[in-house]
């Protein structure tokens, strides 16, 4: 499974009328190396190359910054699993097509936490003044429009359709494959999995998803 979506990096200045996004580009920068600690007004300010001051016509302070970063951070997981989802074959049987799906979505999540922690820490930082709603506003999806969450729960239902999952069982099947796969992600990236070698990391986030799907 390749990987490459990110988010652009920051410029080191601005053109004329830009500034708001040469602001945010360099405030996801910021998260991409340090996390949501990393993301300071001041040094993005300073990466854009302007004074202070400049910046509150924008951003009136780190947390409406930081909000947006976190927005742009949750559409990066989002393009991460939709490019997942989108090497899965569409010709097979529909319950095989929608298993592979599922896996999909999952292997896109547990492969962004990896390769962009900072990015991913920032997705999911739970300041209640940040995080808001699970859904984060349309700038938080994917090249569909849906945010991480919403892929999950489409997922989800193509396994409905496809007579995989029952329909009895599908309410709140999203929080329970979330929990599983967020957990696993995040023993990788801060606890006792961080630094395993990665074909290790690989086998056990297969057997996760084989849990996760089978359990459902």
């Amino acid at each position: 499974m390749s990987f490459s979506p990110t988010p652009p990096p920051a410029r080191s200045s601005y053109r004329h009328g830009d500034l708001r996004r040469a602001l945010l580009d360099a405030g996801i920068e910021l998260a991409r190396g340090g996390g949501p600690d990393a993301v300071v007004l001041r040094e993005a300010t300073r990466r854009a190359g302007v004074v202070p001051n400049a910046a509150y016509r924008h951003f009136a302070s780190r947390l409406d910054l930081l909000r947006e970063v976190r927005a742009a951070a949750l559409a990066a997981v989002a393009l991460s699993m939709e490019t997942e989802l989108a090497a899965v074959p569409a010709g097979g049987p529909p319950a095989e097509v929608a298993r592979a799906g599922l896996r999909a979505i999952g292997a896109g999540y547990m492969r962004f936490a990896q390769q962009e922690t900072g990015l991913f820490r920032t997705a999911f930082f739970a300041e209640p003044e940040v995080l808001g709603a699970l859904t984060a506003g349309p700038a938080a999806g994917g090249p569909s429009g849906l945010n991480p969450f919403e892929l999950l729960g489409a997922a989800l239902d193509r396994l409905v359709d496809a007579g995989v999952l029952p329909g009895e069982r599908r309410p709140g099947a999203e929080f329970i494959a979330w929990a599983a796969v967020h957990g696993l992600a995040m023993l990788m990236i801060d606890g006792p999995l961080r630094g395993m070698p990665g074909a290790q990391i690989e086998a056990l986030g297969q057997r996760l998803l084989d849990m996760v799907e089978k359990g459902l």
